[in-house]
């Protein structure tokens, strides 16, 4: 009887569910494909600039500096936020896990992000991964607070942008940011819902830990305004190694529609749905400059040039990934870090 109860027992299957290297593997797909379709389309001389002299080194060498400052910047971003925790990790120490972020990220690209690594090894300097996990997805919704508010800036200086054919993608974008930032701080902030697992001990507690953070900020504007502060001259170093890498390559565009406009693409580039932003950021960069007699080559050659210098000024975090965390303190802590957890939550 027992055995025919079992056989007759319905089958429950589990629904597929793609791996880490599956999902990898897709967003490599997806950059290739958008890749090929905008250089087919274009002359195979005119990625390059016209004239190379000595001007055109300097513009590059100017964007790697501003980008590698960038990366400083958001090191001391992530401090302010941490600071929200009433927390503090000396700068050096977060630049070094920025840094071995961006490395694998960006130079090792796998199935386990940067922002996880960046989790793991400050929860050992802050003795909690609450704390860690937090952190790192309040500075990464900082910028979708200034991304918007400089593309709102560009705008406001050149009110002429607007007549441009595809600007109303950049606003879009911009409100497209700005609407999913106040969903989930509206989620995040709510007492009611992410408020209820500040105090669960399994992996909820991160979410109730997220909560935690927008609640000081909310009822500590001071705290809130440094860390926007932070968040805005990052984003400017980017803007101006960006603007570095246009006049490497030799093409002009207004001031003004580099503030407008590359916001946008630095917004959408993040999505998880390709390697790194490549295709998205080239593709929404031809769209955008074209109309302001960029030719496409160009437009493909600045999109390549920021990713470029990105990643080679990651590969100063080589040595920080290669040494791994020496954990310097003495409180004797036994942190728990669960990455894992982290890694279901963290955005690309």
């Amino acid at each position: 009887m027992a055995v025919s109860e079992t056989a007759d027992a319905p089958i429950v299957r589990r629904r597929p569910r793609l791996s880490g290297a599956a999902k990898l593997g897709v967003r490599i797909i997806v950059s290739a494909a958008l890749l090929a379709v905008l250089i087919t389309k274009i002359p195979a001389d005119d990625i390059q600039p016209r004239n190379t002299h000595a001007g055109t080194l300097a513009f590059l060498a100017f964007g790697l500096t501003f980008t590698f400052i960038g990366f400083v910047l958001s090191a001391w971003r992530w401090q302010r936020v941490l600071t929200v925790f009433h927390t503090h990790v000396p700068l050096r120490t977060l630049l070094a896990h920025y840094l071995a972020g961006q490395f694998v990220g960006n130079v090792l690209p796998s199935t386990v992000g940067g922002d996880v690594l960046r989790v793991s090894r400050v929860s050992k300097d802050t003795g909690t991964a609450d704390v860690a996990f937090a952190s790192v997805i309040l500075e990464r919704l900082s910028g979708m607070v200034a991304l918007p508010l400089l593309t709102c800036l560009g705008f406001a200086l050149q009110p002429s942008l607007r007549e441009v054919p595809q600007a109303w993608v950049a606003l879009a974008i911009a409100a497209g940011t700005v609407s999913a930032l106040a969903l989930i701080l509206v989620v995040a902030g709510s007492p009611q819902l992410a408020g209820r697992f500040a105090k669960h001990q399994n992996w909820m507690r991160f979410v109730g830990a997220v909560h935690v953070g927008v609640d000081r900020l909310r009822h500590e504007p001071r705290r809130a305004a440094t860390v926007l502060f932070a968040a805005l001259a990052y984003q400017a170093s980017v803007l101006v190694a960006v603007w570095c890498a246009i006049h490497a390559l030799g093409v002009s565009v207004p001031n003004g529609a580099v503030l407008a406009f590359l916001p946008a693409v630095a917004s959408a580039q993040v999505l998880p749905i390709s390697l790194s932003g490549l295709g998205i950021r080239e593709g929404l960069l031809v769209l955008l400059l074209h109309p302001l007699g960029v030719p496409t080559g160009k437009a493909i050659g600045v999109g390549l040039l920021w990713y470029g210098m990105t990643l080679v000024v990651s590969l100063l975090g080589a040595p920080a990934f290669a040494v791994g965390h020496r954990d310097d303190r003495t409180d004797g802590g036994d942190p728990t870090t669960t990455t894992a957890a982290a890694a279901s939550h963290t955005p690309s």
